[in-house]
């Protein structure tokens, strides 16, 4: 058998350019990367304490509905969580931050449980939360996070994953990977304006005090509570809503 001197080495070369390359500048869940950093950006979940977090109108976090497993938050499904004596659900209510933000762009990733609805909240007030809402769920602008195909939400156009819940609907061209696969999302709330990112793409784009966004909230579940859309240096808050969702990379920074 003929050999040629210096094959190996040309083998070797070109293994190393054919190899499946890391991505460049997508930094491991729950990091930042250095561009993140030098752009100002914060982790709101470090991927293993609930540091800055607590129950909306609660001084802690309630531990029953929410954990902490293989860095993400878990929102536990209601049929899962411990049960009082009575046999009711252990007292739960959605997660919010301590913080408080008014102009911020934040990311995070999440994954949904079949037929699962869940979302994020943003410009929430607690005090208006807890006199309209006694079980601790917080009344503010919601990200829509859904089972497009299985849940029953699916039939409201408002009500599909990325929408302004209950407001605007997304894009239709969107696109949301299949359950049990992470997504990835994007909110941008500067003065009047907002947008919804979802995946990459642009999916929901507003601007409070204009007439579409006044006929939308005049026809929506929020009409009849006073000051619902008044701009505010609001809490962030991850929704429990029965049904199991994972969060993780959650990031914030100050516009």
């Amino acid at each position: 058998m003929t050999t040629y001197p210096g094959i190996g080495l040309v083998c070797a070369i070109l293994a190393i350019a054919c190899a499946p390359q890391a991505q460049v500048g997508t930094p491991a869940p729950n990091t930042l990367s250095a561009a993140e950093q030098r752009d100002g950006w914060r982790l709101l979940f470090d991927g293993k304490t609930f540091d800055g977090w607590r129950g909306l109108g609660y001084d802690s976090v309630p531990t029953a509905h929410w954990k902490i497993e293989n860095g993400a938050i878990r929102k536990i499904a209601d049929g899962d969580v411990p049960r009082l004596p009575d046999g009711q659900p252990a007292a739960g209510g959605d997660l919010m931050t301590k913080d408080t933000f008014r102009d911020f762009e934040l990311t995070w990733e999440w994954k949904i449980s079949r037929a699962g609805n869940s979302g994020v909240k943003y410009n929430v007030s607690e005090e208006i939360s807890m006199a309209a809402a006694p079980n601790h769920a917080a009344l503010g602008f919601e990200y829509q996070m859904l089972d497009d195909s299985l849940h029953e939400d699916n039939k409201v156009p408002s009500h599909r994953a990325g929408a302004l819940y209950d407001l605007i609907a997304p894009s239709a061209g969107k696109t949301l990977k299949p359950v049990g696969e992470w997504n990835s999302s994007r909110i941008v709330f500067r003065g009047n304006h907002g947008e919804h990112w979802l995946n990459g793409s642009k999916v929901v784009d507003f601007d409070l005090g204009t007439p579409l966004m006044d006929s939308a909230l005049a026809r929506s579940k929020y009409k009849s509570i006073p000051n619902f859309a008044q701009r505010r240096a609001g809490h962030i808050v991850l929704q429990d809503h029965v049904d199991e969702v994972y969060f993780r990379s959650i990031k914030i920074r100050i516009l």
